[in-house]
């Protein structure tokens, strides 16, 4: 059966005709500036203490004050270290439905000495890296689905099960956890069906979901997105 490409999957979870579109167009490139955001996710350690004369040239999401508390507030996670210097960066993931770029694999007991009966090492950790804005609480939807594509893959290269990932926001200055519980897992399996099943323009939708689609008005909603207001 084809494997899905990560980013599909999310396409999928937030609105299939969007999927279709982009599938149709063969546009999965990401633009200059989301790239921009996406390189700060390397940079934690240079930034964490960075003037504001430095911070002030980034596209951040936060003031200089707010992105250092923010990475101070990192700093202090178990996570840091791996999130700064991880075993994998931009790596690629090939498991048994999908596929794509991972952009860290994190490996908790890389580097430490264990005596032979301390039991397996903790699993690794996929991450997936976010150009926007997080939700209050959480992750979005369409990147928790990501997220979980991107730990089952990882879960079948390995052979080991893996039961949570990353999302990081690194505009932001902040990492939120996704466990693979049975409603993320569900979400998946449902986005996965969906992402197969496209061979034309699925059901249109209007509702917000529009307010920020390239595509809406050639889908024919009542909402055109930003982009073509602006155009």
């Amino acid at each position: 059966m084809t494997l899905v490409p990560f980013s599909d999957l999310a396409r999928a979870a937030y609105c299939p005709r969007q999927l279709y579109y982009v599938r149709r167009d063969d546009e999965r490139s990401v633009p200059p500036k989301a790239r921009e955001r996406i390189d700060l996710a390397f940079r934690y350690d240079e930034l964490v203490d960075a003037p504001d004369r430095v911070l002030r040239q980034l596209p951040l999401h936060r003031s200089p004050t707010d992105y250092r508390r923010n990475l101070t507030r990192l700093r202090e996670r178990d996570e840091y270290g791996d999130l700064v210097d991880p075993a994998t960066e931009r790596g690629f993931l090939s498991g048994k439905d999908c596929h794509g770029t991972v952009h860290k694999v994190l490996e908790p007991a890389a580097g430490t000495e264990e005596p032979d009966d301390a039991g397996p090492s903790p699993p690794p950790i996929p991450t997936l890296v976010s150009s926007g804005e997080p939700p209050a609480n959480g992750v979005w939807e369409p990147q928790a689905v990501r997220a979980v594509g991107l730990a089952k893959a990882l879960a079948w290269e390995r052979e080991r099960e893996i039961e949570r990932a990353l999302v990081e926001y690194p505009a932001v200055g902040v990492v939120r956890e996704v466990r693979l519980t049975l409603r993320k897992k569900a979400a998946y399996r449902k986005a996965l069906r969906a992402a197969r099943s496209i061979d034309g323009p699925p059901p249109r939708v209007d509702d917000d979901r529009c307010d920020a689609c390239d595509y809406a008005a050639e889908c024919g909603t009542r909402r055109r997105s930003l982009r073509s207001l602006l155009g």
